[in-house]
């Protein structure tokens, strides 16, 4: 076996080991997996089955993103519901519990990449997601804010990758959000 083959033996072996150990982590495992062999954001947005839709524009003064140089900002974006006609309400641990709130938070990534898609014309423009502030709607006494926004976090991951779509972070809880809504997030991207 010459060492280029002893190479790639070792690192295909490398890659079925840490498969392995994923599958017995379960829900703590890289989520990437469900787009496994994809090559970008589009083709594994593709592969999730995510349909993302064209974003309804605000009607308050201010943009969905604004770009500048290679910065996207994205205003805060809610939980719309897959019909797109409302959007996920309710206090976090009073009327919804954190696997529904975290299930909020990826409908807001979801929500967010169609504006991002919106404003680019291709997700596969993202160098990488630099920063996410998520806000809960939650009680005093709540101590699960993270747990919460891991839902956006790990959408972000599915489908930019583990470098890419792994940015800073804040999750904080709010008294309340505009119209009671569960979660909002905004984030900011580093685009080409």
């Amino acid at each position: 076996m010459s060492s280029l083959d002893r190479r790639k033996f070792l690192s295909r072996g490398a890659i079925v080991a840490a498969g392995a150990a994923a599958t017995s982590l379960g829900s703590l495992a890289n989520p990437v997996v469900a787009a496994e062999g994809a090559t970008s954001p589009e083709e594994r947005v593709r592969r999730l089955g995510i349909k993302l839709r064209t974003p309804t524009q605000p009607t308050a003064p201010f943009a969905l993103a604004v770009r500048v140089d290679n910065m996207l900002y994205l205003s805060g974006h809610g939980p719309r519901k897959p019909d797109g006609t409302s959007f996920v309400e309710g206090q976090v641990g009073k009327v919804l519990t954190v696997e529904q709130a975290k299930e909020a938070a990826r409908l807001t990534a979801i929500d967010m990449l169609s504006s991002v898609r919106a404003e680019l014309g291709s997700l596969d423009r993202v160098v990488r997601l630099v920063k996410t502030t998520g806000m809960v709607n939650s009680g005093a006494g709540f101590k699960e804010h993270p747990q919460v926004i891991n839902g956006f976090s790990e959408l972000m991951i599915n489908v930019f990758g583990p470098k890419m779509g792994k940015g800073a972070r804040s999750a904080v809880g709010m008294s309340g959000l505009p119209f009671d809504i569960a979660v909002e997030i905004e984030a900011i991207f580093q685009v080409r």
